[in-house]
């Protein structure tokens, strides 16, 4: 086939699937995308599809000519639904590597997740590190990879992007109850003095890892992270002393924090969901030597750069924010606190 080249984006309605078709769109690519959702920044000429993941024939559809397939469509941890991971990310996951198979799809992405290491064992975590994912969402995404293995298998070039916690303009979720403390002014928790090392990845970052990695030939996997980051600590009194708000970084023991937030999860009293509660004391970050050598990937944010760009775009959007009503994605949703608001006394 010429011309440029067709890119299917599952997912292309949510916060990172709609950056990756924004970077696509830049690169010259023709894009189709798929999703529950439709996007709110589809340009002319571009194909949207709405169809869910675990409908067959849809994703048969959606598959058709296509070139290249970057894979985002998931349940995120913030859903907290145990059967929703394991039908959407990897009974989902194998709608689409069928698919990609039938119609001879030259190339497939897979965006995966730091949680299927769950507590790693020892840092920095390599791309030959154990998967040990200790929540569901994890072990659902693992298992995603594990049928990509399968369909590498039989001859279809799938790989793996593996990220960091991604953050970036108009990341919202967790990350707006957090913004919006700092825009109050309001303290912020850290566990056990904030000494976890934890790496972050910015999504243009993470779009042109993904990028790269669809025109390297053959299987592979490869973590991405932030090449400068430091402690959680560090990045939330960078942000704080940024913001010139008031807040201040205070410290909680994790031996009382951690059961807490696991039972206000199970009751639905907090927006926080079992992976958070997991890694948030704790350190985990990547080697990302691997992309940076075999891609040519340079990862351009830091942690600070990012928070910053972030907590920015969010103080400029925020009535918007809170003002938006519309059914959406939760990385691009405004969070009710629900308990977490209770914190601040203790702060």
């Amino acid at each position: 086939m010429t011309g440029p080249l067709l890119a299917l984006v599952t997912g292309g309605a949510g916060y990172f699937g709609s950056l990756m078709c924004c970077r696509l769109r830049q690169r010259g690519y023709r894009i189709r995308i798929f999703d529950l959702n439709s996007p709110g920044d589809a340009v002319a000429g571009e194909e949207v599809l709405q169809g869910d993941i675990c409908d067959r024939d849809a994703v048969l559809h959606a598959c058709e000519q296509v070139d290249v397939v970057f894979h985002n469509v998931a349940q995120v941890p913030l859903a907290k639904d145990k059967t929703l991971f394991w039908k959407v990310n990897r009974d989902g996951t194998r709608n689409l590597l069928d698919a990609c198979l039938a119609h001879h799809v030259k190339k497939v992405i897979y965006t995966s997740t730091s949680a299927i290491y769950g507590v790693p064992s020892a840092n920095p975590v390599t791309e030959e590190t154990e998967p040990r994912p200790m929540e569901e969402y994890g072990k659902a995404k693992l298992a995603g990879e594990m049928l990509c293995g399968c369909a590498a298998k039989q001859g279809l070039d799938v790989s793996i992007v593996r990220p960091r916690t991604i953050i970036g303009h108009g990341r919202l979720g967790i990350f707006q109850i957090l913004f919006e403390w700092i825009y109050q002014g309001e303290n912020i928790p850290v566990l056990d003095g904030g000494r976890n090392i934890y790496q972050f990845v910015h999504a243009d970052d993470l779009a042109e890892a993904c990028i790269l990695a669809s025109r390297a030939a053959g299987p592979q996997a490869y973590n991405c992270g932030a090449a400068e980051f430091g402690s959680m600590r560090d990045v939330l009194e960078n942000l704080c002393r940024y913001a010139g708000t008031g807040s201040r970084v205070k410290s909680l023991p994790m031996w009382a924090v951690v059961p807490s937030m696991k039972i206000c999860s199970a009751l639905g009293i907090s927006p926080l969901a079992s992976y958070h509660s997991l890694m948030y004391g704790r350190s985990m970050y990547f080697d990302i030597r691997k992309a940076c050598v075999e891609l040519g990937w340079k990862p351009r944010y830091s942690n600070d750069a990012m928070f910053q760009e972030s907590y920015d775009w969010y103080v400029e959007n925020r009535a918007a924010v809170l003002e938006k009503r519309a059914p959406t994605s939760h990385h691009q949703s405004a969070l009710k606190q629900g308990v977490l608001a209770l914190l601040h006394r203790f702060l």
